[in-house]
């Protein structure tokens, strides 16, 4: 069934993008526009988003409601925009394997001289224009005016919410990690990552179906610890797999600074002399393949590793907890926990 889901919403997305050339005339107004916002969300991608949006919808629904996969790709559309905007400040170079937007048009730049722009400006734009995109997808189910008004606000609370989680983490980098909490890097992870991934997919998708507010409450706490798990096991991989694996640089996170749970425990559960480390590495303007190695080390020896798997197999319990007092269809229950277990043990 999963499969089968994101198969229609795979259908539905190169749909989209004729559909959207048509409507807002992308391609006449600017050719170089429209093949980058193409080529950007025909990339390959889990489709983790859309396809819960389709499970949340599909768990209450009493009947499908025609344009619910149009529809569902909204949230797909919301994620590119993020992740344009997300790669600009990361500076990262590199997005589903493929070159990130910015450093794409960059590359279109690089032969005129002295422009006053950058391939950053032109991706924040763009980044904008898919937003508005996800908008207007957004409207096409053909379900009750209120119930779509009340889902429309949820959209645009994961779309709030998530920037804020983005600026919240931006601010706390200005904090010595001797002075971060653990709860405000779980405050990050919850905006940033586990509403919009995985609470408000779901929630969005049952309200608009007419679930009543106690079982929309329910999966949107179930989407909220499967989202915590889910970043921690994320940021597990930025650390220790390669780049090939990723689609993106594993040097991200540390030349980011970033205040990870692993990083958080490692640096809480080491000696001075890694502690020092771990400064000096996070202050780094260059991170190096040997600072990597060097953290990895550290993390692994500090016990953070075990740690974070640990906190990830408390939030799943938890999840699954949340989900047996849930009344969505027990087909779709079952979607979700066999869902959950692919994505957090893969």
């Amino acid at each position: 069934m999963i499969l089968e889901i994101k198969n229609r919403i795979e259908s539905e997305l190169a749909k989209y993008l004729k559909h959207a050339d048509k409507l807002y005339h992308l391609r006449q107004i600017s050719p170089l526009l429209y093949n980058h916002i193409r080529d950007f969300v025909a990339r390959d991608g889990k489709r983790v988003r859309p396809i819960l949006f389709c499970i949340g919808y599909l768990g209450f629904a009493k009947k499908q409601a025609s344009g619910l996969y149009f529809s569902a790709i909204s949230i797909e559309l919301l994620h590119d925009f993020m992740l344009i905007h997300d790669d600009i400040i990361d500076k990262s170079p590199t997005r589903r394997g493929k070159p990130s937007m910015h450093e794409s048009l960059n590359k279109y730049l690089r032969p005129f001289k002295g422009i006053k722009f950058s391939g950053e400006d032109l991706s924040i734009v763009a980044g904008d224009i898919i937003y508005a995109m996800a908008l207007g997808a957004f409207l096409n189910i053909k379900e009750k005016p209120l119930r779509k008004e009340k889902a429309l606000q949820k959209f645009i609370e994961a779309a709030l919410y998530t920037g804020c989680g983005e600026f919240t983490e931006l601010i706390l980098g200005t904090k010595g990690l001797e002075r971060v909490k653990k709860e405000e890097i779980y405050k990050i992870y919850d905006l940033k990552t586990a509403n919009y991934t995985f609470a408000y997919p779901l929630a969005i998708g049952a309200t608009l179906a007419g679930a009543n507010q106690k079982q929309i409450q329910l999966l949107f706490k179930y989407g909220n610890c499967l989202g915590r798990a889910f970043q921690i096991k994320d940021d597990i991989q930025g650390i220790f797999n390669e780049e090939s694996e990723i689609g993106k640089s594993n040097l991200t996170d540390l030349q980011e600074a970033k205040k990870t749970i692993l990083i958080w425990k490692a640096f809480r559960n080491s000696d001075n002399k890694n502690k020092k480390a771990i400064k000096e590495i996070l202050s780094k303007k260059d991170v190096t393949r040997h600072d990597l190695i060097n953290v990895r080390k550290i993390i692994s020896a500090s016990g953070s590793l075990e740690y974070a798997k640990k906190e990830i197999a408390d939030l799943q319990r938890k999840s699954d907890i949340l989900l047996t007092k849930c009344s969505i269809k027990n087909a779709f229950k079952d979607y979700l926990q066999n869902f959950s277990r692919k994505i957090l043990n893969a």
